[in-house]
């Protein structure tokens, strides 16, 4: 696992040294050493790698990693280049398009985001291959809920996209007065319609951003 060397680091240390976190990276190597494990090892982090503590504006949690190959890169909802759009990524689009007016790219890389302070965190950031869910209750959760907290204590606006139920259990660690809760069902085919079509969560983001003085989220993604 590539290490994480920016300010995320002062903020979850504690947790490299409690007894969870050992056992935690000690199955995670038996894992890698063991089946095909999604995304590579190298990528893990690669949410903290992109958009450290102090430039988080804006957190969209997801579940766990895409676990089909090549998919997963350590973004949540986001795949590498060249690699077939999936059925949530493709109702993101549609809505960010409805919402904005945002052109629909061919590719589903959503690094740009991340380099805006677009924190894309799956609560859980590992998966075997072809296996949903696999690396649920391992550890993971303890890791992440201990970034969520880290992220309520900033003392500046940041925007919480929150997307289906596992999601929105989260909301209860959050409770920072100068921060905003966004909740609607999950992208996927199964619930999209359900209200995450035009719930105007792109829109609603910048407008917070904005009237706090802060740089708006560039949401479109170039080709």
């Amino acid at each position: 696992m590539a290490a994480i060397n920016n300010d995320w680091l002062d903020a979850l240390k504690g947790e490299f040294k409690k007894p969870y976190y050992k056992e935690l990276f000690d199955k995670v190597k038996e894992e890698y050493g063991k089946y095909q494990i999604f995304p590579p090892a190298d990528d893990i982090f690669n949410a903290f790698h992109l958009t450290p503590l102090s430039k988080v504006k804006v957190v969209i949690l997801g579940q766990d990693p895409y676990h089909n190959v090549g998919q997963a890169h350590g973004l949540c909802f986001s795949v590498k280049k060249g690699v077939q759009v999936p059925p949530s990524l493709v109702n993101i689009y549609q809505e960010l398009h409805d919402d904005l007016g945002c052109a629909i790219p061919h590719h589903g890389c959503l690094t740009k985001w991340a380099e805006q302070g677009v924190l894309m965190l799956n609560t859980v950031l590992t998966v075997r291959a072809h296996q949903a869910n696999s690396h649920r209750g391992i550890g993971w959760e303890e890791f992440t809920d201990a970034a969520i907290m880290a992220l309520n204590s900033q003392d500046r606006p940041i925007v919480y996209i929150l997307w289906g139920s596992p999601a929105q259990r989260k909301a209860s660690m959050l409770h920072n007065s100068k921060h905003l809760i966004l909740k609607a069902p999950h992208p996927s085919p199964l619930s999209a319609y359900r209200g995450f079509f035009g719930s105007k969560p792109f829109s609603q983001t910048n407008e917070f951003l904005s009237s706090h003085g802060i740089e708006p989220v560039d949401w479109q993604i170039e080709e």
